[in-house]
């Protein structure tokens, strides 16, 4: 079994906000094994070889192409990468998934039909099914026998998942369930042999549900007219009268939440590697058309400006990149010497992943809009070619968007960051409120901020701080009404999203350097951390102007400006650094 390896100490999620990390703490992109890199590059041989050729015909949804393209990955191994030996998978870890999903969703759209199938459709069944549902149903699904799809969202239950309709009656001889509803925006819904399906018992009990088309009943709409991912299969999911047997409920009745969060912060996280794997082609696409086109005499990669876009695309995708990597080695760590031979597998796994569902949302939602900023950069620096359907980079556009929709929208994930933070420190779980005391120690002897010489390091402590304060300022005044001020809430998820993609970028710099595997993260680390500074410090306004004024409001802004002070570096000339190695390799490097 592939494995990342392991890194001391473990940790919790959101403790990065309290506790000192140091480089050699984390897991990096540069920690993948020889073995990782084999998977990574099988992956990428049979994206080029059977994928690429046949991209016309998956964006115009020829029957049965995409579907004959997922079973001659399962001959690879590739949609069985999480499942066990057991049930005819391969058994790897996730760093492993993680690496096979970049290449493999280097189109989205036949992205969309791998990752729905092996993730949300099949993990399902591994992590929270029966014996008997695992032994039925992952053999089938690793070969791609069966196509599986995961029918959450309904036309009034989006978000709001619990507020489903969607309704299952158990017969009068208790033999089976009989389920009536619709769901909506359905990946895979078009082709799908199986569906884990969300209903209410009763009316009431929220439970998942392994249903067969098979079993009757169940039909889909047409295929949605979406502005991306065309080549994807997304329909409505009708269930009428669906006879379902009782050994078919998946997990515990009134339980079915569980499944659908848990599922959610796993498919996050992917989400989070794949959009920053989506932003490199991009910048690839870029960085060539740059050299090539010609204005006033020369290329345009010879302009500052456009030299500006292609660092600033650069340097985010290093920090998204940084962010998701450094939460699979934690994940990984906290797992230890795990196998799917151990009795509590599935509920080891699943706790590992549970832990750093705040630092899932973070990444999924930075991500995917590193992902929109580099594919409306894109646009930009094509011009007007940007805009027409022949260039790549105007259906990167279009698919782009999608992802801040996906796997919770990216208001719903602000608001569960803070708001997991916030339980976490009331439960005693993560250490804010001693952090938050002490930092009002601090404020009142007048020594405020960091007294670290080291200026990056010291900036990464400072935010930290700002990430403290704001949510220590927020809680004391709005306390259990807190939830209400979504404003509020999403500018401190900002705050905290920023600072661990700071100290990310940091340590994953400090250790690629000491290694000698980077030319220009320095560079990239450097800028990045001066502006996500910045950021930070305008949505910490937003947040003390809310929860401050009069002479308490000057005395925030005091400490605020000490907190995240910072003498400027000439970015200019280091995004000219950056875009030069960039241009000379026509791809993303550090």
């Amino acid at each position: 079994m592939a494995t990342a390896e392991a890194v001391a100490p473990k940790t919790t999620g959101g403790a990065f906000l309290v506790e000192e990390t140091l480089p050699e703490h984390i897991f990096t992109l540069e920690d993948l094994s020889e073995e990782h890199l084999a998977i990574g590059k099988t992956a990428e041989e049979f994206f080029n070889k059977e994928v690429l050729p046949n991209l016309e015909g998956i964006v115009h949804m020829e029957p049965g192409l995409t579907l004959k393209l997922l079973r001659k990955s399962a001959e690879l191994g590739l949609t069985g990468i999480a499942i066990p030996e057991k049930f005819g998978g391969m058994e790897l870890d996730l760093a492993s998934a993680l690496i096979a999903a970049e290449q493999l969703g280097k189109d989205p759209s036949y992205g969309g039909w791998h990752g729905a199938h092996t993730g949300i459709g099949t993990l399902p069944i591994l992590y929270f099914g029966t014996e008997a549902q695992k032994q039925k149903y992952l053999p089938r699904l690793a070969k791609v026998e069966l196509l599986a799809a995961y029918a959450l969202t309904e036309p009034q239950a989006g978000s709001d998942a619990m507020g489903a309709r969607t309704r299952a009656d158990l017969s009068a001889d208790g033999t089976h369930y009989v389920l009536n509803g619709q769901k909506m925006w359905i990946t895979n819904g078009g082709a799908a042999d199986i569906f884990i399906v969300f209903a209410k018992i009763a009316g009431e009990k929220f439970t998942a549900f392994i249903v067969e088309r098979a079993f009757g009943g169940v039909t889909n709409g047409k295929e949605e007219a979406k502005m991306g991912i065309k080549g994807s299969s997304t329909t409505a999911v009708y269930f009428e009268n669906v006879k379902v047997p009782v050994e078919n409920v998946l997990g515990e009745i009134g339980r079915g939440h569980i499944i659908a969060f848990n599922i959610l912060n796993v498919g996050r996280l992917k989400l989070g590697a794949l959009t920053a794997a989506g932003a490199k082609r991009i910048l690839a696409l870029c960085l060539k058309y740059a050299k090539d086109r010609k204005a006033f005499g020369s290329a345009i990669a010879d302009f500052g400006a456009i030299q500006h876009k292609l660092a600033e695309m650069a340097i985010r995708i290093y920090a998204a990149d940084s962010m998701a990597w450094r939460v699979v080695g934690q994940i990984q760590n906290r797992l230890g010497d795990f196998s799917w031979s151990q009795p509590e597998a599935p509920q080891t796994m699943l706790k590992a992943v549970e832990e750093f569902a705040v630092e899932c949302s973070m990444i999924k939602v930075y991500g995917s809009e590193v992902l929109d900023f580099a594919a409306d950069e894109g646009v930009q620096i094509h011009g007007g070619y940007g805009f027409h359907q022949d260039y790549a980079v105007e259906r990167a556009y279009r698919d782009s968007r999608i992802n801040r929709l996906f796997e919770g929208t990216n208001e719903i994930n602000r608001l569960l960051i803070t708001g997991m933070l916030v339980k976490r420190a009331t439960r005693g779980q993560l250490g804010l409120i001693p952090a938050a005391l002490a930092l009002m120690g601090e404020i009142q002897s007048g020594q405020i901020g960091s007294t670290e010489t080291d200026e990056e390091l010291r900036l990464v402590q400072n935010a930290k701080k700002v990430a403290i304060l704001t949510l220590g300022m927020a809680f004391q005044k709005y306390q259990a009404e807190l939830e209400k001020q979504q404003e509020v809430m999403m500018n401190i998820a900002d705050i905290v999203t920023e600072t661990f993609a700071m100290e990310s970028t940091l340590l994953r710099t400090r250790k690629a350097t000491a290694a000698g595997k980077a030319s220009i993260a320095a560079e990239m680390c450097s800028v990045y951390l001066r502006d996500a500074m910045a950021r930070i410090e305008q949505a910490a306004r937003n947040v003390l102007g809310a929860c401050s004024e009069g002479e308490a409001l000057h005395k925030n802004m005091a400490v605020l400006r000490r907190l995240a002070v910072y003498d400027p570096v000439d970015a200019v000339a280091l995004r000219r650094k950056i875009a030069s190695r960039l241009l000379t390799r026509e791809r993303y490097v550090i």
